[in-house]
């Protein structure tokens, strides 16, 4: 593959996607190929079927091979939020003398809090906040002259199983794998760095699994995962008015919760056959569907109470509220703060759904160009 590309695999909560591209003028993205499978999901820290899975990444990697020409020597794989473990910590380390910041003193300082995790492999590790001896606070001390250096770091884990079910799919292919963290790549890629030097709150809603972080810097001080989407809210609807679950996920991504509640009842035909549903309970039925998702928020905001939350936004992205109209206001209502729905600034890969395929080319691409130093201390 051409040194500027780079070939990334997305495992979402009911899709798989490889995608390979390369960067653009003005930080825009060129695709040389993508593919999309579907496949079961995963629940519990474990995939449903790991044979399925095996088959769709296996199918979107022959495709996307064959119209690219060539096997793929490395691919980054994004873990998702269900399989990744989050370890914030404080580390300092000093120096003999004041000397010239270079990226030998910051490896120094991240491997100062590494650790083996039983049942968990390190990935990545990146800082929230760097500060010199003398209390300056930066985004990069590369350059500074201190005594020392300490950093509030996020250190990255993905679940043994993650790593070696994806290794076993490979295990014949001359393919290296490269784990990226899915959530943080999202979250860098599409909130501004002047917004994550405060706290930031960011949702990623997927179709069975729902990942709600707390952002700082170019870390996460704090991630929790979910098995609530828009499959579970699916689910309601489908026994609520005995429709088939293909039908009910068409019913959803169709609401509109802008609707009086007076509004008449509205035929819905799904393979041939009618179905009348009330308006007022499909709106009560989706609302309470979303109701649960907010639960799992608001605990989560509970447990970082302190962290000078008040009045900021929450920002939302990914494919759990496509189609259902009026879910991101009543979301924003439930939890009594703003929310903004982002997806990437893209031609054509403008919506929410996209936004971790794009997010991951984006991290991959810059770690792929300086050489995989960042994959120096946990190998990956």
């Amino acid at each position: 593959m051409a040194n500027k590309s780079v070939a990334v695999l997305d495992i979402r909560s009911s899709e798989i996607a490889v995608f390979v591209g390369e960067r653009g003028v003005n930080n825009t993205f060129v695709f040389k190929a993508s593919k999309t499978e579907p496949y079961g999901g995963y629940q519990d820290g474990e995939f449903f079927d790991t044979d399925e899975l095996s088959v769709a990444v296996r199918n979107a990697l022959d495709a996307v091979e064959q119209i690219c020409g060539e096997r793929f020597r490395i691919l980054y794989v994004g873990v998702p939020g269900e399989f990744t473990l989050v370890v914030p910590k404080e580390q300092v380390v000093g120096f003999p003398k004041r000397l010239k910041i270079t990226q030998k003193e910051k490896d120094s300082l991240f491997d100062s809090g590494r650790r083996e995790l039983k049942g968990y492999r390190g990935i990545r590790v990146t800082s929230m906040i760097y500060t010199t001896a003398d209390n300056r606070r930066v985004a990069d001390p590369i350059g500074l002259y201190s005594t020392g250096l300490s950093g509030v770091l996020s250190y990255f884990y993905c679940t043994e199983y993650f790593a070696t079910t994806l290794e076993k799919i490979f295990a014949e292919a001359k393919t290296e794998l490269r784990f990226l963290p899915t959530q943080l790549a999202t979250a860098c890629y599409l909130i501004p760095p002047e917004t994550r030097d405060e706290y930031a709150l960011f949702l990623d809603v997927g179709y069975l699994s729902s990942t709600v972080s707390l952002i700082l810097g170019g870390g996460i001080l704090a991630q929790s995962t979910y098995w609530v989407g828009q499959g579970q809210i699916a689910f309601r609807l489908m026994q609520r008015f005995r429709l088939p679950y293909e039908g009910a996920v068409q019913l959803l991504t169709r609401s509109n919760l802008y609707l009086k509640r007076e509004a008449k009842n509205r035929e819905f035909v799904f393979r041939g056959v009618s179905y009348e549903i009330p308006a007022e309970d499909l709106i009560e039925e989706v609302k309470a569907g979303l109701d649960e998702l907010c639960e799992k928020v608001s605990g989560f905001l509970d447990e970082c109470s302190g962290k000078e939350l008040d009045n900021k936004p929450l920002y939302v992205t990914g494919e759990g509220l496509d189609g259902i109209r009026g879910a991101l206001e009543h979301i924003s209502r439930r939890l009594d703060c703003v929310c903004e729905q982002l997806a990437p600034d893209l031609p054509y890969y403008n919506k929410p759904s996209m936004s971790s395929r794009i997010a991951l080319i984006d991290m991959a691409y810059e770690d792929n160009r300086t050489s995989g130093k960042l994959f120096r201390l946990f190998g990956g």
